[in-house]
């Protein structure tokens, strides 16, 4: 237990047998009246984000969430295999759990997993890695000062936009975060 005063950014809370992860808080103190801890929080396993108020002084449940970095190995079935790097224990994540991540995952890529009294929350990846582009139409001449974009597959099989002068097997640079392109390597 802790109080509403101690509230840090990513600190995870287990209100009513739900977690919920502070993204920001704010202690307000009115001229009138007893003083608040406004707070925006966000559900680790769905993403949903909303505010909630709490009287300054509250006791709420915080909730231990182990973040390990781990290598991904491989994927066995509709599991992905990772490997604790410290203890070499190998764990294996729930297609679903692993999500819109496995789009830009590796084999031996590191990333960080998240558990929760033995259950996997989420998987976390770098901000940006770097892939090979498997397929890719060529671009045209005359379409290169336009700015336009064309589909280009990846090494992984994602599908992400590039822009007209990337070619089959340039290694490029992709934000995990929403597959937008960054750069060439």
């Amino acid at each position: 237990m802790a109080s509403t005063n101690d509230l840090k950014n990513g600190m995870v809370l287990n209100l009513d047998r739900e977690l919920w992860s502070v993204v920001e808080f704010q202690h307000v103190k009115p001229g009138k009246g007893p003083a608040f801890v406004r707070t925006t929080l966000k559900h680790v396993l769905s993403g949903k984000v909303v505010d909630k108020t709490f009287n300054a002084g509250t006791k709420v449940e915080t909730a231990t969430v182990d973040k390990r970095t781990m290598q991904f190995l491989y994927v066995d079935g509709d599991d992905y295999v990772f490997m604790d790097l410290d203890t070499f224990d190998q764990i294996h994540v729930p297609k679903v759990t692993v999500g819109d991540a496995a789009n830009y995952l590796l084999p031996e890529a590191q990333a960080t997993v998240a558990t929760h009294e033995g259950v996997v929350l989420y998987v976390e990846l770098p901000t940006s890695v770097m892939l090979e582009v498997t397929y890719t139409e060529p671009g045209l001449q005359g379409d290169r000062s336009t700015g336009g974009t064309k589909p280009a597959t990846v090494e992984t099989g994602a599908t992400i936009q590039v822009p007209l002068f990337i070619s089959t097997g340039e290694k490029i640079k992709v934000d995990t975060r929403d597959g937008r392109y960054l750069g060439r390597s």
